[in-house]
């Protein structure tokens, strides 16, 4: 196919859009591999997480089919075609930090992998007692190393006749968020427990995590050359959406305001990904955290959340995966329609997406119907 006017439109939205002068509301789509290897019509030989943890080839071919595959299917204000050059990275999803600390992965079918909790009642104090891990040691060794495959392999490999570019190993500039690993590593139910039998060892264990967090990445940002202090900073937590907003300020926000305090130049921007109904503690994170964007989850009220937030706060959100995966091309314009007028699209900073992560085996008629409904309804009027 011919791209080029789409590309052409969709590059002219995202330059207003940047540029404070939206003209309609742009639209993307979050995936990742695992729309490859969990849709068994694009994975007929069965590859599996594993496989791509356990040989860089694998995860390579496989990073390419899926760049290859999205380009060429994904509706959305998003360059199509065949690119100037391909962009992968070594993945290892939402299992490393949890993984570098200690946690066993565990690789599950149909499902992305995850982490066995390490602190059992009777190992509570085990990371106190080992100390911070190597920053350069475990899955992160793993990583640079599998890096250093894809950058050979790089330089003598076209796909589909274009060049390809290997990012940075993303994994130690990362984090989960203190509670969240806290909660991998402990299991939620006894870390939720802890919070309240045990105040001082949840928070403990939680300054542990971020301070070894701090460590991993003042590491490695020396090592490949990267200024310490940072004008853009990210953070994601997801398990906030278990706790209360009494609970998050008096408990995690300390942790948090510790985490952005030691990188961040007075003027750096933070943007915040939150899985879940986290909606709550959205204004103690823009009040407390300097926080001006946010990657919603589901359940999302948005006409609540843009009052919420006023309109300068960038909201990005939309449709459930559910609704994506099961619902009909009528029920998706439908729940695209109401998000669109509820309010959210007050001040022009809202972006609407999946929520949260688009799940392998969606149709794309829902995909291409909710760009259609976002191209009518997320017009903005002069």
């Amino acid at each position: 196919m011919d791209f080029t006017e789409h590309n052409r439109e969709q590059a002219e939205v995202w330059r207003a859009y940047h540029a404070g002068t939206p003209t309609r509301v742009p639209m993307t789509i979050a995936a990742n591999e695992r729309m490859i290897l969990l849709d068994p019509a694009l994975n007929p030989t069965g590859i599996s997480f594993k496989d791509c943890y356990d040989d860089p080839d694998v995860m390579f071919d496989v990073q390419l089919r899926f760049q290859h595959w999205f380009r060429m299917n994904m509706p959305g204000d998003i360059e199509r075609g065949l690119p100037e050059q391909w962009n992968i990275g070594v993945s290892f999803q939402n299992y490393y930090d949890a993984a570098w600390f200690g946690a066993e992965i565990k690789f599950l079918d149909h499902a992305v992998p995850d982490t066995t909790p390490l602190l059992t009642d009777d190992t509570r104090h085990l990371l106190f007692d080992r100390g911070v891990p190597d920053p350069f040691g475990g899955i992160m060794a793993r990583g640079q190393a599998y890096r250093e495959h894809f950058l050979a392999r790089a330089k003598h490999e076209t796909y589909e006749g274009r060049p390809i570019n290997v990012g940075n190993f993303y994994a130690p500039l990362g984090t989960d968020g203190p509670f969240t690993v806290a909660c991998n590593l402990r299991g939620a139910t006894e870390f939720c427990l802890d919070l309240y039998e045990d105040p001082d060892y949840a928070a403990q264990l939680m300054a542990f995590i971020v301070e070894a967090t701090i460590a991993r990445q003042r590491a490695w940002l020396e090592a490949t050359g990267q200024p310490l202090e940072r004008t853009g900073l990210g953070i994601a937590d997801d398990s906030i959406a278990l706790l209360s907003r009494d609970a998050y300020r008096e408990l995690v926000l300390p942790h948090h305001q510790r985490l952005l305090s030691v990188m961040r130049t007075p003027d750096a921007t933070v943007g915040v990904h939150l899985c879940g109904d986290s909606t709550r503690h959205f204004k103690t994170i823009v009040t407390e955290l300097g926080a001006s964007s946010f990657d919603t989850g589901f359940p999302v009220d948005f006409a609540w959340l843009r009052r919420e937030l006023g309109p300068t706060v960038t909201i990005q959100g939309g449709p459930h995966v559910d609704i994506l995966l099961h619902g009909t091309p009528e029920s998706v314009a439908t729940e695209t329609r109401r998000i669109l007028r509820s309010g959210i699209m007050d001040g022009g900073k809202f972006i609407i997406k999946e929520a949260n992560n688009l799940a392998p085996c969606t149709p794309m008629a829902n995909l291409e119907t909710m760009y259609a409904v976002c191209r009518a309804e997320g017009i903005y009027v002069a």
